[in-house]
């Protein structure tokens, strides 16, 4: 009898013990494992960024404190706390309210052509891209639509504005981009090279990615807003779709970036100007949207797990100074920050989707076709309350509501259109 014929069992089980081995090691270095640290640290002030020259003054990279690292426990609400959607029916024969008191309100439609990323800016001013005719729009105090300029931008993909409303990075569909400014009617040209804007809170600089082709030569940067005097903040390696250039209204930090800890839970980390060693917070789920406060004391976000049948949950937490990751605290509701909108500092409108199909915070186009309500959260008291069901079925994309909290607008994803609610 040969060696083989004598040992076959032995052999085939082996070989499978070592295939179940290597199918698990997958299975965690895909899902639990956490980036490649090493490619988040950057000391070299004086690299190149994409062919730019770094100024003297380039900081050296993230920092991996990670705080206290504990998990908050009192102020949490667990997966038993979370509200399932309810499955609204809409009475027939019930007239629509001309205000939002909680129940089928009327909704007028604003804009008769769809638009392209509106705000509502920090003196509140609607304003929006009209890819139609290539223009920019603002409403004024009479609630007249009124152009921003004469100037026309042909076939803009993606709008990134300034806190103020003044200035726009302008994307275009070959990778170009530009800084324009309706104030100054002053237009630059910014490295095409450059993703995922976000303008300092007085509006005189930027954050960005810069993705040279090589995974050596990808850092995240601040710079001048006319694209001047760039400054490596850190490497990002191939680590770019973890790191989040959003500049907090507070000054306090540039973008944050998150390194997971298991597959539930992720860590996020702030990244200053100068070298800050911020403390870090836990966040319950990946996926992760942030939205700060106007005042930049808290951040609302958005995450999925498993303990929510991988469906977005919404969370609102302490950033700033020594109180970060404190009070961190379920709100209880199944949508996205990005569907969110900030009227005041502690308050804030959400539209929820009244169903949602499990998995859509892994695969958000499960609830492209959802109907939405509008939900007003106190995030001091983590209060929420429903203040409208929109006569027509809308799947909202964004909300924007001044401070006054008179008028509610929102975009619709299927018509692209702004439509809005009276508050008062």
């Amino acid at each position: 009898m040969g060696f083989f014929s004598k040992y076959k069992k032995i052999i085939i089980l082996i070989i499978f013990l070592a295939f179940v081995c290597l199918l698990g090691y997958l299975l965690w270095r895909t899902f639990f494992s956490s980036p490649t640290q090493d490619n988040l640290i950057f000391t070299d002030s004086t690299k190149n960024i994409g062919g730019l020259s770094l100024s003297d003054s380039g900081q050296p990279g993230f920092s991996t404190s990670s705080g206290d690292g504990r998990l908050d426990t009192g102020d949490n609400i667990g997966p038993s706390g979370q509200i399932n959607n309810p499955n609204l029916t809409r009475p027939n024969g019930n007239e629509a309210s001309n205000l939002a008191v909680g129940g089928i309100t009327k909704v007028s439609t604003l804009t008769k052509d769809p638009v392209l990323n509106p705000i509502m800016s920090s003196n509140n001013q609607l304003r929006y891209y009209n890819p139609k005719d290539g223009k920019f729009y603002k409403l004024d105090s009479n609630g007249q639509l009124v152009t921003l300029s004469d100037k026309v931008f042909h076939q803009v993909q993606d709008v990134t504005w300034s806190t103020d409303g003044n200035q726009v990075i302008l994307t275009y569909p070959d990778g170009s981009k530009i800084n324009y400014n309706f104030s100054t009617a002053k237009q630059v040209t910014l490295p095409s090279h450059w993703e995922d804007f976000s303008f300092s809170p007085n509006g005189n600089n930027i954050t960005a990615k810069s993705m040279g082709y090589d995974v050596e030569n990808r850092y995240l940067i601040t710079a001048n807003a006319d694209g001047s005097k760039a400054i490596s903040l850190s490497a990002i390696g191939n680590n770019a779709d973890d790191v989040y250039p959003i500049w907090s209204p507070n000054n306090q930090a540039a973008a944050m970036y998150t390194r997971g800890i298991d597959f539930n839970r992720q860590e996020v980390f702030f990244v200053g100007l100068n070298g800050e060693n911020f403390k870090s917070t836990i966040i319950n789920g990946r996926g992760f949207e942030p939205q700060w406060s106007d005042t930049g004391d808290k951040l609302l976000y958005s995450v999925y797990s498993s303990d929510n049948n991988m469906n977005p949950s919404l969370w609102i937490v302490n950033a700033q100074g020594d109180n970060i990751g404190q009070n961190r605290t379920n709100l209880g509701l199944s949508t996205w920050a990005s569907k969110c909108s900030f009227a005041t500092n502690t308050e804030v409108y959400c539209a929820v989707p009244v169903n949602l199909p499990e998995g859509s915070g892994l695969f958000p186009e499960l609830a492209d076709t959802t109907t939405d309500i509008l939900y007003k959260i106190d995030t001091t008291t983590g209060s929420k309350k429903l203040i409208a069901i929109p006569e027509n079925a809308s799947n909202i994309s964004s909300i924007m509501v001044a401070s006054e909290q008179t008028v509610l607008y929102f975009t619709d994803k299927t018509t692209g259109k702004i439509y809005s609610i009276q508050l008062k």
